[in-house]
């Protein structure tokens, strides 16, 4: 099925060169020019990734990222003139997908895209929920509730969560995890993934253990084990 993009640029000239490059690469793609438009566009056509500049009209990009994920998983990639890391940092603990600084080659946008929307944790089905006995994990909410209480999870290891939870009984190393979760850009110590889990384990510490875990593979990675 064709997917949508949601180019949300001010700047005329980059959204059309953008917009051209994604529907050769066969994507159906809509615009808007400002947080308020693409909003309302989010809302009304309901988009497989938005492609979110930071600097727009109000509210800006990172009001408007906030937004979304108070409602929905829907990918985002981050498109900003703001090169520094922590500028980076701070829009994937915000919970974006990926982050791309201006200027940028329009093929590699469109590889990033591609890479995003591969993402196993991405694919779902039916009403985007699961349940593994008392954990339920809702991905087109983004929430996880266990015993029917939702647990209070910083953004990033809540798509720790969501990625394992979607690809349950299957071992990531942190390389992996790295690139699904924290995007190619990243630039920190893969050690990000060990205190996540760490965090997951803590908050998950009420889970009964029959029902599934957080394991750590020696040598290999981790996984969500989920009893059969």
């Amino acid at each position: 099925m064709t997917k949508t993009i949601l180019v949300v640029e001010d700047e005329e000239a980059i959204s059309r060169v953008l917009a051209a490059y994604l529907k050769k690469a066969g994507f159906v793609v809509e615009r808007a020019i400002s947080g308020s438009e693409a909003l309302e566009r989010f809302g009304r056509q309901a988009p497989d990734l938005v492609l979110l500049d930071v600097m727009i009209p109000a509210p800006d990009g990172w009001e408007v990222l906030r937004r979304i994920r108070a409602m929905s998983s829907c990918p985002v990639i981050m498109l900003t003139a703001r090169g520094q890391l922590h500028e980076r940092l701070s829009g994937l603990n915000e919970g974006a997908d990926d982050y791309m600084t201006k200027p940028f080659v329009p093929e590699e946008v469109v590889a990033r895209v591609q890479a995003v929307l591969r993402r196993p944790g991405r694919l779902l089905e039916g009403d985007g929920k699961r349940r593994f006995g008392s954990l339920q994990v809702d991905f087109a909410a983004y929430r996880v509730c266990l015993n029917g209480v939702e647990l209070e999870l910083t953004p990033r290891d809540l798509q720790v969560l969501l990625f394992l939870a979607n690809n349950p009984n299957r071992t990531f190393t942190r390389e992996q995890l790295i690139e699904q979760v924290w995007g190619m850009d990243y630039e920190g110590s893969d050690r990000a993934v060990d205190l996540s889990i760490k965090r997951l384990r803590q908050v998950l510490s009420q889970w009964p253990a029959g029902e599934g875990e957080i394991k750590t593979l020696r040598g290999t990675g981790y996984q969500l084990w989920i009893a059969e």
